[in-house]
């Protein structure tokens, strides 16, 4: 009888040991039996047109599933490639970023500000614009934006090249928009120069208008040129302007621009054309405007400035003008008492040197 275990027909002759011993240690276990490369078809795959009863299976396949599956080995390879575009898209913005980037969290300063009035040491010339601009000094001045030009910008140990670039703009729009716009200067509107101011100084320029005063910090005149409509008209659309920007870093996290310009206006009284009474009612009136900037990280992307000192001298003006939303100019014909026996030139460079009223120099009036 067969030994359990044994073939029907018993040990095939021939085999030493019975033939069990040289694969007795051999065990076909779960794995092997999955790591097999042939797989019998199942019956209802038996059934289709298939010319084997088995089939290659992919080593990754798991037994008795319809498709193989993704390998796991290229899904490790998928995921360090995404770890290293990473890493390396993040080497090249740390690279590319400006390096001396120093957080900086300050307060805007309240606006310190002087307005000297300019009384004129006789009667104010009239006559028609053209004639006044070419016996004045401004007869060789650029009109509007093109009088007021950009230095060559440069970086600085802590702004790029566009930074510095971004802050001269930015003072220029500010004096553009201040002392050139035709609506601003007629009293039409000052939205436009409110908006380029940081916003921390805005309520500060809200009151100067609500209620100006001679304080130092509400003359309206200390941030921008403005005529009363009801007495004052341009003769002449054209501002005349001649000046100078400067800039320099003042800290790691701020950027200075100091500006000195002169601008020259053409005016005559509201309601009277020139010429209309036999007369030409022209008259000129200058400002002299020195303005101090300060850009920090903040005010650059949104084009807007900080300014910290304004000094303006104005005439002819009559020193006994109380403070107003306007400047008053002395039209043509007009008279005013000298506030002493020195001359102020608005033309002359240098820092300014009245004091609170200054005498208009007759060298700055057209024929003078």
């Amino acid at each position: 009888m067969a030994a359990r275990g044994d073939p029907p027909e018993g040990t095939p002759e021939g085999t030493p040991g019975g033939g069990d011993d040289e694969y007795r240690s051999v065990v076909f276990d779960e794995s092997f039996v999955r790591a097999a490369r042939l797989q019998e078809f199942s019956a209802k795959e038996r059934m289709g047109d298939h010319s084997h009863a088995v089939r290659r299976r992919d080593p990754a396949e798991k037994p008795g599933a319809g498709s193989p599956t993704p390998r796991r080995g290229s899904l490790q390879v998928l995921l360090l490639v995404l770890v290293i575009a990473v890493a390396f898209g993040t080497a090249v913005y740390v690279g590319v970023r400006p390096p001396y980037r120093p957080a900086v969290t300050r307060s805007a300063e309240p606006l310190r500000m002087t307005v000297i009035p300019l009384a004129p040491a006789g009667v104010v010339p009239g006559d028609d614009p053209e004639r006044l601009l070419r016996q004045s000094p401004a007869a060789k001045f650029p009109t509007g934006a093109s009088g007021i030009p950009l230095p060559l910008a440069r970086r600085t140990p802590h702004f790029t090249e566009n930074e510095v670039m971004t802050a001269l703009t930015t003072a220029k729009d500010y004096l553009v928009a201040s002392s050139v716009d035709p609506d601003v200067l007629t009293g039409a509107e000052r939205r436009s120069v409110r908006a380029l101011l940081d916003p921390q100084q805005r309520a500060q320029f809200d009151a100067s208008f609500a209620d100006p005063a001679d304080d130092g910090r509400h003359a309206p005149a200390g941030w921008l040129v403005r005529f009363d409509p009801a007495k004052v008209a341009l003769a002449d659309s054209a501002v005349h302007v001649r000046g100078t920007l400067r800039f320099a870093e003042s800290t790691p996290g701020t950027i200075d621009v100091m500006s000195d310009h002169t601008f020259v206006y053409a005016l005559r009284p509201v309601g009277r054309s020139l010429g209309e009474t036999g007369k030409k009612d022209a008259s000129l009136f200058t400002v002299r405007r020195t303005l101090h900037f300060r850009f920090d990280r903040d005010d650059l992307p949104g084009h807007r400035a900080e300014l910290l000192t304004s000094q303006v001298q104005a005439g002819p003006q009559a020193c006994s003008v109380e403070a107003a939303s306007t400047l008053t100019p002395l039209l043509a014909g007009a008279r005013a008492k000298p506030a002493g026996p020195a001359g102020t030139d608005p033309y002359a460079t240098g820092p300014p040197s009245a004091g609170l009223c200054g005498v208009l120099d007759s060298g700055a009036q057209p024929g003078g």
